[in-house]
């Protein structure tokens, strides 16, 4: 497909972009902790942390991971936590290592904790004590030889870190019980660190720097492997397309998306990082008062989120009531920006909710939408520079120009393949196009609006729910015979689960099946909304047709 969007974007945005400025993640790192050492890399809880301090903790926990822990280049090492100041130190140190980041969601359950540990081979994993005891159920059962256990507080000045884990602890019991006799913690791992000798590796852009898991369109969990040069192809694309908004050593981004998410990884942590911005972390971004009292302490220049996060805010009388001069940088992605909100957060704040659209296999941005747009287009955008994407049939033939077909993406930002999963790399990944499993259109202009999504896959405020998963789950309860799980529009989240299912018992109830799904899944996987059916649609194959069940959701919602 010719470029013909790139006469739409402003002037100052680049066709192409260079995705070896740098010769690794470590570079780009090292080299912005020279530039903007004395100024603030992260803030959380009050607390900042410069980019000087950065780099010293980080190296300090590369060289415990080399020398205490006897790790080598390529090994995998987990992280599991929300926004904190452990974060980007744990992150860096595992980078500048030579190692490879493995992000995990602190709210897993047991049996998405046990999977994602033996999928990577994670060898270590660095863990905030509140979900310690998960780790405790299916340690056991997996690779990992090393556990570093963090509290909430551990990096914030003594007299307040002693009480932030105080209160967690024993005020607010946040931290549940939990026996890991050979865990070290992450403090005792840094004091060590500082004495022991760091190795820079010969670390080049083709290496590995990130396992990050997504189901891709349908099924598993599995590792996206992202490279250094993906990733910084990524920050390159990013910084291209919003470059003219943004200036070195000047911005504050808000970053209350947690960044064991590709999002907030690439477009908070790693973009901001090159810029010389501070990030300023937020812990339990639903915490919707406390994340407003955090925002009136600070000047912020840029923000991120999903659309539920920008709603929440918008409905906040303490987020009206907020100093917007300097905001310079509005980015929604992870779903799709409402135009209801979009609207209110420009009359609000003055400025335009930039909508972008990605994927985790694509590092993960694809497209945005211009900045100097002063409308919400219901569009997802142009593609980023140094992107080509082309519109395909079920044989992979391409459509007729105006027609819908699914989205194929070829790009530097384009994943390897997944981790040790030939079969299901082959399944998306054709000649360097990725297929992204969505149904889109093109018009004249470039601007990609999406129109379907190829597979069932369901989007909850950002985060990917696979219903093969929600399924297993399901047959797992005795008195369930058949299930299904699709997603139903909701205004607050996107979408949200619904279950059709098939008794095998007279007895089963709405409550017992939600209990059971709250033992094996995460939080936003759970099931919203239940019905019992006498049968479900099927193929002459006998496939359910979940998108029959979803179509009839659908319309009965319309006409109520």
């Amino acid at each position: 497909m010719n470029k013909v969007w790139l006469n739409r974007y402003p002037a100052d945005v680049p066709a192409e972009i260079s995705a070896d400025r740098y010769s690794s993640l470590i570079d780009l790192f090292e080299q912005a902790a020279k530039r903007y050492a004395d100024q603030p890399a992260f803030m959380n809880m009050g607390q900042a942390m410069t980019y000087r301090k950065l780099e010293e903790r980080s190296r300090a926990f590369a060289a415990y991971l080399q020398q205490g822990l006897g790790l080598k280049k390529g090994d995998r090492v987990a992280l599991m936590m929300p926004n904190l100041l452990q974060y980007p130190i744990a992150l860096f140190g595992i980078l500048r290592a030579g190692m490879i980041v493995v992000n995990v969601n602190p709210l897993y359950t047991p049996r998405e904790l046990e999977h994602q540990l033996n999928d990577s081979g994670a060898s270590a994993i660095v863990i905030v004590s509140n979900f310690a005891h998960t780790l405790e159920k299916v340690v056991a059962k997996t690779q990992v030889k090393h556990v570093i256990l963090t509290r909430l507080g551990d990096q914030l000045a003594p007299a307040k870190a002693t009480l932030v884990n105080f209160v967690v602890k024993y005020i607010k019991r946040m931290v549940p019980k939990y026996h890991l006799p050979d865990a070290i913690s992450f403090r005792s791992a840094l004091h060590q660190g500082y004495r022991m000798q760091y190795v820079r590796p010969d670390i080049i852009n083709d290496d590995l720097a990130f396992l990050q898991y997504t189901g891709g369109t349908t099924g598993v969990a599995k590792g996206a492997m992202l490279t250094h040069r993906n990733m910084q192809a990524n920050l390159e694309q990013t910084k291209a397309t919003y470059g003219s908004l943004l200036k070195d050593g000047k911005e504050t981004v808000v970053t209350a998306l947690p960044l064991y998410h590709i999002f907030a990884l690439t477009v908070n942590c790693l973009l901001f990082i090159d810029l010389g911005g501070a990030n300023l972390l937020i812990t339990n971004p639903r915490d919707i008062p406390g994340l407003v009292k955090e925002l009136s302490k600070v000047r912020f220049t840029a923000i991120t989120g999903v659309n539920t996060l920008f709603n929440a805010l918008l409905n906040d009388k303490d987020f009206q009531k907020l100093d917007f001069s300097s905001l310079s940088l509005s980015a929604g992605g992870g779903m799709a920006v409402q135009k209801a909100v979009a609207e209110r957060w420009e009359k609000l704040t003055g400025h335009y909710l930039l909508e972008g659209y990605g994927l985790t296999e694509c590092s993960p941005l694809v497209s945005v939408n211009p900045y100097d747009i002063r409308y919400h287009s219901g569009s997802i955008g142009l593609p980023v520079p140094s992107t080509d994407i082309k519109l395909v049939d079920d044989e992979g033939n391409d459509v007729p120009e105006g027609e819908p077909g699914e989205l194929c993406i070829k790009g530097p930002q384009v994943m390897l393949g997944y981790w040790q999963r030939p079969d299901a790399t082959d399944e998306v990944l054709k000649n360097g196009w990725l297929r992204s499993g969505d149904i889109v259109t093109v018009d004249h202009e470039g601007f990609i609006r999406i129109v379907d999504r190829k597979k069932d896959m369901i989007l909850v405020s950002g985060f990917n729910v696979y219903p093969n998963e929600i399924e297993d789950v399901l047959m797992l309860h005795p008195k369930v015979r058949e299930a299904a799980a699709i997603g139903v529009p909701s205004e607050v989240v996107g979408e949200v689960v619904k279950i059709c299912v098939v008794k095998k018992d007279a007895s089963l109830t709405k409550d017992e099946l939600i209990a059971h799904c709250k033992k094996h899944l995460t939080g936003y996987k759970i099931p919203k909304i239940v019905e019992f059916r006498e049968e479900l649609p099927k193929t002459n194959v006998g496939k359910i047709l979940r998108r029959e069940l979803r179509d009839e959701a659908i319309k009965s919602a319309k006409a109520s």
